[in-house]
């Protein structure tokens, strides 16, 4: 499980060498320094950045004065097409009133309404997957589109408007630059912003179609039939503090972001545990014995233990979202160093997850250290596959449920083995298998 090291140099110098790197590969365009280092400065005529893998700069940025540091406005620039102003790329007063209204629909008491949706969509994918060799990760995209169509509108990914919004969705994640320019570079406002044709014209499809489902359950609401699910609850949960509701355009700017960081990231975690498990004969035995015969009842999911840890393994080993980018609202200092207004500040769950001070053996696959002591003490300091803070992400106990059934049931079904290549872990939107994630499959009752 070691992870792919780089091949850039020293992170200060050669920002032409180190931006080719990062559309090849943004995990081994880094420098192996990071795997040690508390801090490192990448800065020339451009760009100004730091990579924050200090815990107490990591706890300083996202939960004590998250305020003073803000998502990245280049976010937004490679995003907006898709995403609009959603609560995934927005800030400040608008950020708040997005997540008054998003937050209630995943307290705990709405994990178990849906438990269903998700044990529903793991039926269809156990029954849907075949014998043999397979590239899994189409697998479990389909799997998480899936259960965020059953969780969010009450349809199955068959249902005729889901199935489009599941391809166009694939057609624009393959049409997305790894690194969008206006991300790494910081274009005046005034410059004009480009995307290219095939990104305008998937995300113009996508927030098409998920308008058409807005507006339907919007006179479903109406006429008082729409279903107890989460658009539901979203779309009639007022703002306590200014009593509005999403408007139709604000909604379909938060469900196309629920389809980027439910079905994507969802998709990235369960296609690396699999593997995992595949490649760790002995845990998957333990996996498949708490999946056999697993009840449907949301009760059962807390007896889940081995899976639990292999799912939280397979997060720290590969997150799903490989950095996360902040950026400096006034000048700061960091470890001596100076932070200017604007600067660009990195946290990285990659290096943070296999960070050799910070967590005993980090390249091991290792389920059991989450029950010791080092363990949940390197989970407090360096373990961030969600976020932290007030902007960690509200689906992640949904997440957590989805990805620990899943596994599971799934492991149940099929005896797991190494495909004939082993996957190497790239950053695109998330962190996938340069070529595939290859795993042999067989139906465990004719073993």
């Amino acid at each position: 499980m070691i992870p792919p090291r780089p091949t850039s140099g020293d992170g200060r110098s050669g920002f032409i060498r180190l931006a080719r790197g990062f559309r090849r590969d943004l995990l081994s365009a880094l420098p192996e320094r990071l795997y040690r280092g508390w801090m490192a400065e990448f800065r020339n005529p451009l760009i100004h950045s730091f990579i924050c893998n200090d815990p107490a700069l990591v706890r300083l940025i996202l939960r004590e004065r998250p305020g003073d540091f803000p998502k990245s406005n280049r976010l937004r620039e490679g995003l907006a097409p898709l995403l609009g102003n959603s609560i995934f790329i927005s800030n400040g007063g608008e950020w708040a009133h997005q997540r008054r209204i998003i937050d209630p629909a995943f307290e705990g008491g709405r994990l178990r309404e849906s438990f269903g949706a998700i044990w529903d969509a793991t039926e269809a994918t156990i029954t849907r997957l075949r014998p043999g060799e397979v590239d899994i990760e189409p697998e479990t995209s389909h799997a998480a589109a899936d259960v965020i169509f059953r969780a969010l509108f009450s349809l199955p990914i068959e249902h005729q408007i889901a199935e489009r919004v599941f391809r166009a969705f694939r057609a624009h994640q393959a049409a997305q630059p790894l690194v969008n320019l206006a991300s790494v570079v910081p274009l005046p406002r005034w410059f004009p912003r480009f995307h290219s044709r095939r990104i305008r014209q998937t995300a113009g499809e996508i927030r098409g179609l998920i308008e058409t489902l807005v507006a339907t359950r919007q006179q479903a609401i109406r006429d008082g039939t729409a279903p107890d699910d989460l658009a539901t609850k979203i779309m009639t949960t007022p703002d306590p503090e200014t009593g509005t509701c999403f408007t139709v355009p604000e909604m379909v700017d938060q469900v196309a972001t629920f389809f980027l960081a439910g079905h994507e990231t969802g998709a990235s975690a369960l296609a690396w545990a699999l593997w995992l498990l595949a490649a760790h004969p002995e845990w998957q035995d333990r996996v498949a014995a708490e999946g056999t015969g697993l009840p449907r009842d949301f009760a059962a999911v807390s007896r889940l233990r081995a899976s639990r840890a292999v799912f939280r393994e397979a997060l720290r080993l590969y997150p799903p979202v490989p950095m996360m980018v902040r950026q400096a609202r006034i000048p700061e200092t960091f470890r001596n160093r100076a932070v200017s207004k604007g600067a660009q500040l990195v946290i990285s769950p990659w290096h943070l997850h296999r960070h050799q001070r910070l967590w005993d053996r980090p390249d091991d696959f290792d389920p059991d250290r989450w029950d010791t002591p080092e363990g949940k003490t390197s989970a407090r300091d360096a373990f961030t596959p969600f976020s932290a803070g007030q902007r960690a992400c509200p689906g992640a106990g949904f997440a957590m449920l989805e990805g620990v059934l899943m596994l599971a049931r799934i492991t149940a079904a099929f005896r797991l083995s190494r495909g004939s290549i082993d996957p190497i872990p790239v950053a695109r939107l998330t962190v996938r298998g340069r070529d595939g994630i290859l795993i042999r499959l067989e139906h465990r009752e004719a073993i």
